[in-house]
């Protein structure tokens, strides 16, 4: 559900070039950090499968591809980024470790045209579009507001880890560098362990693999040729990926190795527009057909109303389609062009389709508070509660009991049953 977002609350000795936090790769998630950057118009939806069956249904709303895997470094060649087309879509390089969630999705979102940046977002596009690649990448690191939204959505236990890497790697000693090994079989298990989030976008007719480990955009092929869809265009490559990073099966279902998330046009937005649209076209309905309209439309639908637990009043709300005006105007010449006898039936339909566009709206709203109950449960710190639990325990001579010791904290033995022998009769 979109709504607008409180700026992030900085902390007053923010530091530049702190910490991001590993944040989990899950779709609510990715629209939380979407929503805190001041981004409406869009959100994140899990995709379960690249084939066709799971993912042709987002076609209409689908503006780009985030892709997690487990990364490792591969090579391209400088000519795979000289592509002159390149230079006219914005990318920024990683320079910060584990922000490779918020880099990817703004390595998305800058390049999508009819989306709502927001106020700070507008900004830094147009602060940045000079910049080279590694330089919009320190701008990123750099930004406390972005780091700030990042973490926000990261556990407790995440951010702590994060600052505690920071730490160590601060006061590591320096070391002469060793000679280059030999890439084990267990060294490479390991290096898989390392998730990573590239983008996936269609711009001036081609699409591009925006990944922040890498030269530049990568142009993944040529939508205008075949006439495909992007996401047809992306479908090989990222069955190619899959395949290269341990992956089983042609489309990686079932695969947790992977994890595929979709940008797509806010639903809310959408459904609420197509509710607005029928209580205007019911309002307009009723005033042409006069007084006296109730007796003239089905009974059953005349206790029907269309408005909802967020919108208590029948008056016009707001809209968010760039589009609706014009097909507002468009419905209301329909409706001045309809004989008088067409204008009940019209009503009907009316009703019977407002009446599933407001349950629709009902269930994104119900979607939007247990996505953000889930996120207050994810962000909470239950560290202070489960250690007071703990002294309480202690003060009250329980925590040794349960933990199998005595008194002084030594173990307790466990008493050994002997079986007595009894004499046969």
């Amino acid at each position: 559900m979109s709504g607008q977002q409180a700026d992030p609350i900085l902390h007053p000795h923010d530091l530049i070039g702190g910490p991001f936090a590993v944040v989990e790769s899950d779709p609510d998630v990715f629209t939380a950090i979407i929503r805190g950057m001041g981004v409406q118009g869009v959100e994140v939806e899990e995709v379960y499968s690249i084939e066709a069956w799971a993912i042709d249904h987002l076609r209409p709303r689908a503006k780009g591809l985030i892709f997690c895997f487990p990364h490792e470094k591969d090579f391209h060649p400088k000519s795979d980024f000289c592509d002159p087309t390149s230079q006219n879509v914005w990318f920024a390089n990683q320079l910060s470790d584990d922000a490779c969630a918020t880099q990817a999705i703004l390595n998305v979102l800058l390049n999508i045209q009819d989306v709502r940046l927001g106020e700070r977002v507008q900004s830094f596009k147009d602060e940045t579009a000079d910049f080279d690649s590694v330089m919009k990448g320190l701008a990123v690191a750099n930004s406390p507001v972005f780091r700030q939204v990042h973490n926000s959505v990261a556990r407790p236990s995440d951010i702590q880890a994060s600052l505690a890497a920071v730490a160590t790697e601060t006061m590591k000693p320096k070391s002469r560098p060793r000679k280059k090994q030999k890439t084990t079989a267990k060294a490479t298990a390991e290096k898989l362990d390392a998730y990573h989030f590239i983008g996936y976008v269609p711009w001036n007719g081609k699409v591009w693999e925006l990944d922040g480990l890498k030269q530049g955009p990568l142009e993944v092929g040529e939508i205008g040729i075949t006439g495909a869809h992007w996401i047809d265009v992306v479908r090989p490559v990222l069955r190619v990926k899959m395949a290269k990073y341990g992956g089983t099966g042609e489309d990686g279902a079932g695969n947790i190795k992977f994890n595929l998330l979709a940008v797509v046009d806010d639903s809310y937005e959408m459904k609420s527009d197509d509710l607005e649209m029928l209580k205007r076209q019911k309002v307009s309905l009723e005033r042409r057909m006069g007084e006296g309209w109730e007796a003239k439309v089905d009974p059953s639908l005349k206790s029907e109303t269309l408005t909802t637990s967020i919108v208590t009043s029948p008056m016009p709300r707001q809209t968010f389609s760039p589009g609706f005006g014009s097909s507002a105007m468009d419905a209301q010449k329909r409706i001045l062009d309809m004989n008088d006898l067409q204008l009940p039936d019209e009503w009907n339909s009316v009703m019977q389709a407002g009446t599933h566009a407001k349950r629709a709206v009902e269930e994104e709203v119900e979607k939007g508070l247990r996505a953000h109950t889930d996120q207050i449960k994810r962000t909470f710190d239950y560290a202070p509660f489960i250690r007071q639990y703990l002294l309480c325990l202690k003060d009250e001579g329980l925590l040794n009991p349960l933990l199998g010791l005595d008194d002084d904290g030594k173990k307790i033995l466990a008493v050994k049953q002997t079986k007595s022998k009894g004499k046969g009769t």
